[in-house]
């Protein structure tokens, strides 16, 4: 298959527009697929597009981006660029990879994570994460998107790596560099939508459908008439990070909005097809989902014999996130009990979740005003496959003022948070500034260059909080520049006050998280929780090990014997036969 290549099967005629020239290409009626000729190629560093139907003039119409592009120097809109990912010199020959279980992922956003927000300049802070003990990178997505900066969701070119980070190379450089440090890399990617600017697949072929067409349009095309190839147009993409870019797994987005009815499933086939290049890399490649189905379908093995009372099979993926445990804990932290954090008022909501998984596992959903979300197997599942954060960048950024728990709660709150997640039963995902209570805030900023679209774009985020009772001018333009550079982090806070706090007890989370067995047991059955729903205080026992915690505002005795005190966010908690937890307090013990 040749570079030049396109997949138009509703084109009439199909012109390579190259280096200025205009050269047919030849049809493949059966498939869909236009020819260039094999001697074509020209190495990297040439600009080309595709004009369907169009004259035989250069000077006609304007040519369109190639839908596999691996480079767009100039811009979504602008020519494709040949790039050649096996020129770089990999220095990762021995790199055997980082499984999921036991792993600690930090969540970050190239562009605000640094001052340069580069991958180059993010290299520059591995060493930040190695001594914070994670193992797993997780970028928030890389691909095209138009305008300067953007949360990386708005992407259109799903092949690329935006030049606003620094272009393909420096996301192998990053990948070589975090290899080299001992971390592996995840890699966050949207196939369930394309962005308002720059999409030109529609012209190619039929990539969206209609058939499960929803209040925001059509549905990426995976069980209709052509959607074999675009279902080969994602898996294909999915190789392209895994093989070409070495990464060590894909973070799903939003998979409950991939509609599929086919025989197989799309995420059925992306997990044989990733167990297979695993099995060939010699090395593990892990699918993390997120999902809003709370379906514990996704992360059941294929080999398991079926799942729930209908036996279904199951999808086979790693794991998928639950932002049960998120709810949970906010709640249990700030109060918080509007929209979907109603159902979690209670202490009991987290005590099923740190047992069970999922709070809502076929409960009443007040928010949806419907049953939601079906039962963990906990007698096989293991705790790893769900994985939880305390913050995220959804959780931040979709509040009006993306503001962080740091803005709110005390330091002994967020040491509280902090435990929960990274001593809790499930793989610990970090959001990038947590570990240091960044004063940043994480707001929602778009650099949309067409006015109209901007435009939308602000009016929209203002009225939906406005619904909300929120003042609207307090909610950031997400077009203004100042929102996202508000959000990008400052590493000058990390050595003073509540910074320094906070960073130290994450660090001794993690080291005590490596060294102690108890802490990454994947085992449902060894984790139980006490509580007093009016005292306000919480016991968590893993294993041999028992997590305290005082969720209350007065200082609280809790009847849990303590040998060894192993981590306390407070100096004055000392062993003995019972623990006296001062206010906003934890405490792990042996």
């Amino acid at each position: 298959m040749s570079v030049y290549d396109v997949w138009a099967p509703e084109a009439t005629t199909v012109h390579l527009h190259l280096d200025g020239e205009l050269l047919p290409l030849t049809a493949e009626p059966e498939t869909g697929w236009w020819r260039a000729p094999a001697d074509l190629d020209r190495g990297p560093g040439h600009r080309y597009g595709f004009v369907l139907d169009g004259g035989d003039s250069p000077e006609g119409e304007t040519p369109l981006p190639d839908p596999r592009s691996r480079r767009q120097p100039d811009g979504v809109h602008g020519l494709s660029e040949t790039y050649d990912p096996s020129a770089f010199a990999w220095t990762d020959d021995a790199w055997t990879g980082r499984q999921l279980a036991g792993s600690v992922v930090y969540e970050l956003h190239v562009g605000t994570f640094t001052p340069d927000g580069t991958l180059d300049s993010a290299i520059e802070k591995l060493p930040h994460l190695v001594d914070l003990g994670v193992d797993l990178v997780e970028l928030l997505p890389v691909n095209g998107v138009n305008g300067r900066w953007n949360w990386g969701y708005d992407g259109v070119d799903w092949f690329t790596v935006t030049d606003n980070y620094g272009g393909p190379e420096a996301y192998q450089r990053f990948v070589d560099a975090a290899h080299s440090a001992g971390l592996g890399v995840v890699q966050d990617v949207v196939y369930n939508h394309l962005g308002p600017s720059g999409n030109y697949l529609p012209l190619f072929g039929p990539y969206l459908s209609s058939k499960h067409a929803n209040t925001w349009g059509d549905n990426v095309n995976l069980d209709d008439d052509g959607a074999h190839e675009v279902r080969e147009f994602i898996l294909d993409n999915t190789a392209m990070w895994l093989d070409d870019y070495h990464v060590d797994g894909l973070r799903l987005d939003a998979v409950h909005a991939l509609k599929d009815d086919s025989e197989v499933h799309l995420l059925q086939e992306l997990a044989e097809r990733t167990a297979a290049l695993s099995s060939h890399l010699r090395r593990p490649l892990s699918l993390i989902a997120e999902s809003d189905l709370n379906d514990p379908r996704l992360i059941t093995p294929r080999d398991g014999g079926g799942f729930g009372p209908d036996h279904r099979q199951g999808y086979g993926l790693d794991a998928q996130w639950s932002d049960d445990f998120h709810h949970a804990v906010h709640v249990a932290l700030t109060g918080e009990t509007t929209g979907y954090y109603a159902d979690f008022e209670p202490l009991g909501a987290l005590a099923k979740v740190l047992t069970r998984g999922f709070f809502h596992d076929g409960t009443w959903s007040s928010f949806r005003e419907a049953e939601h979300g079906y039962p963990v197997d906990t007698e096989h599942m293991p705790t790893w496959r769900l994985v939880v954060a305390n913050q995220n960048h959804d959780q931040i950024g979709n509040r009006a003022i993306g503001d962080r728990l740091a803005a709110t709660l005390d330091d002994g709150q967020l040491v509280i948070a902090a435990t929960l997640t990274l001593a809790g039963p499930y793989t610990p995902m970090l959001f990038m500034g947590e570990e240091w209570a960044a004063s940043t805030p994480w707001q929602f900023f778009t650099s949309h260059p067409e006015h109209d679209l901007g435009e939308a774009t602000a009016k929209g985020r203002i009225e939906e909080f406005a619904k909300m009772g929120w003042d609207e001018s307090s909610v950031p333009d997400p077009q203004d520049p100042s929102t996202f550079e508000n959000s990008k982090l400052d590493w000058s806070e990390l050595e003073t006050g509540r910074h320094a706090v906070l960073l130290d007890a994450y660090r001794r989370l993690g080291a005590l998280r490596r060294s102690e067995p108890a802490l990454t047991d994947p085992r449902f059955g060894e984790t139980s929780v006490e509580y007093d729903g009016d005292a306000r205080w919480l016991v968590l026992t893993r294993g041999d090990l028992k997590i305290a915690i005082n969720l209350a505002d007065q200082e609280a005795r809790v009847a849990v014997s303590a040998e060894t005190v192993l981590f306390a966010s407070d100096g004055s908690i000392t062993p003995g036969s019972s623990l006296l937890l001062p206010a906003h307090s934890v405490a792990i013990v042996r």
